[in-house]
């Protein structure tokens, strides 16, 4: 593994903020698909099918290899206990506690628009509260304890604590040593893509398996594989610098399984591999810089990703009634989700650390020149 200061990569962040706006753009269009879906359109699309089918094959797998960078450099340096210990407590406060937000209040919210819509519940909202807590949501019951789309935060936080033992025996001599060999093995041109192979073979694994996730693409162990892709990246400098220059030859290989994807040949693992690769590479060659929106949007993204379903839900539920055109509904959704959105986090999320706290952000600093009464306190004993 290089050794190398650990610095902030822009280019990570840009790619984490473009993935989330991705995210909205695919479920603001899922009312208009043929699947089944919390809300839905009177009229449904096979086209809206086909950008369905292509969003859904790279989006979270490449969600994951962002996380797996993030992971890379939240472990950072320190002693073990020290690591450990911040590791975990961060992890907790970031993804644990949006979670179990979620399962209460954005989980029983589309859980009830779903059920009314579905004529399956004829109650409003508050009379619908105390049947949410009737059996698990996906085995005939209301509870979503995973949270609806906040499944995401459920996965990452127990493959943080799962491969934590992992990451802290690379960060060892041998470890590191080890982790080594195998990125200069993968930097060789051409290398980085035989590991598709893994990801095919997970992705063939029996859905009813312990591993089997098929609820959401792909399994468990496709996004674990995809999630270990990016902490693997961020550890050579290298293997990057090979993943930059194959950029052209990654786009190229995912745009063939693009167009095999519109004449219905899927092939969902291979396009998951290559786009990510093809993101990362393009990422790195010309996203690595900053502005000042990159901070402001970075801290946004978190909080973005937990509103965002609940609040297109919402409003699509309302839209979608209307007797307007499909294309009208669909650009009429996603621009108000947006911008109530980002009227939620400002105004509610971002000033407030309580709502921080909730929506696992970082408490706010506090102003330059006010101090405690203890650090006052301290102030006047070395005065005396």
């Amino acid at each position: 593994m290089d050794a190398k200061i650990i610095q902030r990569r822009y280019d990570i962040d840009w790619l984490r903020v473009l993935a989330i706006l991705s995210v909205l753009v695919y479920h603001s269009t899922r009312f208009f698909n043929n699947e089944d879906w919390h809300v839905k359109n009177s009229v449904t699309y096979h086209l809206v099918d086909v950008w369905n089918a292509f969003a859904a094959s790279w989006l979270m797998p490449f969600v994951f290899v962002i996380s797996g960078a993030s992971l890379f450099y939240a472990l950072g340096k320190g002693g073990l206990v020290e690591t450990v210990g911040k590791f975990i407590k961060d992890k907790t406060l970031r993804l644990a506690v949006p979670l179990i937000l979620g399962i209460l209040i954005h989980g029983s919210i589309q859980v009830y628009l779903e059920r009314f819509t579905h004529h399956q519940f004829s109650g409003s909202y508050f009379q619908f509260l105390p049947h949410y807590f009737e059996g698990i949501y996906g085995m005939g019951g209301n509870l979503a304890i995973q949270g609806m789309h906040l499944w995401y935060l459920l996965v990452l936080f127990i493959f943080s604590l799962v491969c934590l033992p992992l990451f802290l025996i690379l960060k060892t001599r041998l470890g590191s040593l080890a982790l080594g060999k195998l990125t200069d093995f993968l930097a060789v041109p051409g290398m980085i893509y035989l590991l598709v192979g893994v990801v095919v073979i997970l992705n063939h694994l029996d859905p009813d398996t312990l591993m089997g996730f098929d609820k959401f693409n792909f399994n468990l162990a496709v996004y674990l594989a995809f999630l270990l892709l990016g902490y693997v990246i961020m550890a050579s400098e290298k293997l990057q610098q090979t993943i930059q220059r194959l950029r052209w030859i990654s786009l190229l290989g995912a745009v063939i399984l693009t167009v095999l994807l519109v004449s219905d040949s899927y092939h969902d693992d291979l396009m998951a591999w290559f786009f990510s690769l093809t993101f990362f590479g393009f990422g790195m060659k010309h996203l690595n810089f900053n502005k000042p929106l990159l901070k402001y949007a970075n801290e946004a993204v978190l909080p973005f990703y937990i509103l965002h379903q609940t609040v297109l839900l919402v409003i699509g539920y309302f839209v979608v009634q209307w007797a307007i055109p499909d294309l009208a509904k669909w650009a009429l959704i996603l621009v108000s989700s947006f911008i109530v959105i980002m009227a939620v986090y400002e105004l509610i999320v971002r000033r407030f650390n309580v709502m921080r706290v909730l929506f696992g952000m970082k408490l706010l600093a506090k102003p330059a020149g006010i101090h405690t009464k203890e650090t006052q306190l301290k102030e006047a004993v070395r005065t005396m």
